[in-house]
C-alpha cells in the first residue's frame, strides 16, 4: 500500500522524464499499478488521455483475473489436488471474484448502447467518485508501525520486485510502440 502512495509521485515523474505519450503512459501504468484506485489517480496526474487508456488496460487485467483463477483451479483439480472438495462447482463459485462479472456486464451494456449519453456521463462520474473513495481508503489503511515491525528485508524485497516489474513493463511498452504493436492493441 505504501508503495502505491510512492508511485503517485514516481510514475508521473518517470513518464515525463521519458517523454511518454499519454497513451503509452496509460498503457504502462495500467499494466504495473496493482490497485485500481491508484491506477486511476496516477494516470489522472499525468493526463485525461492517460487515464482513459490506463483504466481500459486495468479493467482488462481485472476481468482476466477471474479466468486465470478458474484456469488454475481446473489445472489443480485435474492433477488431483482438489479431491477433498465435495462440491467443486459451489467451491469455484465461492472463490470466483464476482466483480469480474460486473465489469463484463457493464462493458457489454455499454458496447451495445444500453445507456444513454447522460447515463454514461453519470456512470463515469460515479466511477471517479468510487475510485476517489477507494484511494482514500488505501491512504488510511497504511500502517507505518506495522511496516517498521516487518523490518528492512521484506520491504526491500517488495521495492526491488516493484522496480523490476515496472522497468520490464516500461521496456515492453516502449518496444511494442517502436514495433508498431501498441496501435494494434489500443483504441485510436
Amino acid at each position: 500500500m505504501a508503495l502505491g502512495a510512492v508511485g503517485l509521485l514516481v510514475y508521473p515523474a518517470i513518464g515525463h522524464f521519458c517523454d511518454l505519450e499519454a497513451s503509452l503512459f496509460g498503457f504502462w501504468t495500467g499494466l504495473v499499478v496493482e490497485n485500481t484506485a491508484t491506477t486511476a489517480t496516477v494516470s489522472a496526474l499525468y493526463s485525461e488521455g492517460a487515464t482513459q487508456i490506463a483504466m481500459l488496460v486495468k479493467t482488462a487485467r481485472n476481468a482476466a483475473i477471474g479466468f486465470v483463477v478458474l484456469g488454475f483451479a481446473l489445472f489443480w483439480a485435474r492433477r488431483g489436488q482438489a479431491s477433498n472438495i465435495e462440491n467443486k462447482g459451489s467451491f469455484l463459485w465461492q472463490k470466483f471474484p464476482k466483480f469480474v462479472l460486473a465489469f463484463l456486464l457493464i462493458s457489454l451494456l455499454g458496447t451495445f448502447s444500453a445507456f444513454s449519453k447522460e447515463q454514461l456521463v453519470s456512470l463515469g462520474n460515479l466511477s471517479r467518485w468510487a475510485f476517489l473513495l477507494a484511494f482514500a481508503g488505501v491512504g488510511v489503511n497504511i500502517n507505518l508501525r506495522s511496516l517498521r515491525q516487518l523490518g528492512v528485508g521484506p520491504v526491500m524485497t517488495a521495492v526491488m520486485a516493484k522496480l523490476v516489474v515496472s522497468y520490464a513493463m516500461l521496456t515492453l511498452v516502449v518496444l511494442m510502440n517502436y514495433l508498431g504493436l501498441v496501435n494494434l492493441i489500443l483504441p485510436k
